[in-house]
């Protein structure tokens, strides 16, 4: 199945360097008045559209900035939980009793419920302003939920423990924001290039460290697995209502100084989010 899924993501990803334009400039189809617009209304994020120069600067900006780290924790935290999500929850229902087979079917709602929190969490954020970093926070608290059932209710209790299993992918779709939230607040275009590496990279160790965590002898509870599942996801949650209260605190302080958010110069300074006084950071 991985080699299968795995092959598909590389061919679509070889296909999306022809496929999909790096940016309005260079998109196919648009007119010299619809690119104008369209890099315009790009204007309104503040951070910028496309610059060909490496700028080094900016990659040391982003190594000594502390929302990087804290969206860089953030994701490996949150991906530990990866681990059992992917590899272990058959295993796990497994151990409830059931066949093989029925523990691979009783996965698939699982999946339901992970796929349609990804779609609806971040279609809310678009709709309503302000809620992005309450989102992930409440994405985490789901699967902390998921993790405390699965760690501490006896195997008797086979609906409960069913339901834990259904609802620990909450995460997913804290991530799927987290991602978004992280190059939004990310100004600059060689930043924001490597900032989106640097979260992916964080969200990659998650992924690796998580499934050490569960180890045959520990089975049929796995309880040393679910203990620091439980503690790294109240731990990522709380990283995110941390990243919030330091995103308000910059963007009172640009207030008092009486810059107000502007964004005339966006697209051509390729200014970082530091160094442009009119940059507000999203929530």
């Amino acid at each position: 199945m991985y080699i299968f899924a795995g092959s598909l993501t590389i061919v679509w990803g070889i296909a999306l360097w022809w496929l999909l334009p790096p940016d309005p400039v260079r998109a196919r189809g648009f007119n010299e008045r619809q690119r104008y617009i369209s890099v315009a209304r790009l204007r309104s994020n503040n951070s910028g559209v496309r610059n060909t120069h490496f700028k080094k600067e900016q990659v040391l900006e982003l190594l000594m900035d502390e929302k990087f780290w804290l969206m860089f924790a953030i994701a490996f935290l949150s991906m530990i939980a990866n681990g059992p999500i992917s590899t272990f929850v058959p295993i796990i229902i497994n151990s409830f009793g059931f066949s093989t087979l029925n523990s691979l079917l009783l996965v698939m709602p699982a999946g339901a419920y992970a796929g349609t929190l990804q779609l609806i969490v971040p279609w809310v954020c678009y709709k309503w302003t302000g809620l992005r970093s309450w989102m992930i926070f409440a994405c985490q608290m789901g699967t902390t939920l998921a993790a405390l059932l699965l760690w501490l209710l006896p195997r008797s209790q086979k609906g409960a423990l069913l339901f834990a299993c259904y609802i620990l992918p909450s995460v997913g779709a804290g991530y799927a924001v987290l991602m978004g939230l992280g190059l939004a607040n990310t100004a600059g275009y060689t930043k924001r290039t490597v900032a989106s590496s640097g979260i992916y990279i964080g969200y990659c160790l998650g992924n690796f460290v998580g499934p050490l965590l569960f180890k045959t002898q520990d089975a049929p509870s796995y309880a040393p697995g679910f203990i620091a599942t439980f503690a790294t996801a109240v731990a990522a949650g709380l990283l995110a209502l941390g990243y919030r209260f330091w995103c308000v605190a910059i963007n009172k302080k640009r207030d008092k100084t009486g810059v107000l958010e502007g964004f005339e110069h966006a697209y051509e300074d390729d200014s970082t989010d530091k160094k442009n006084p009119q940059f507000r950071y999203i929530l």
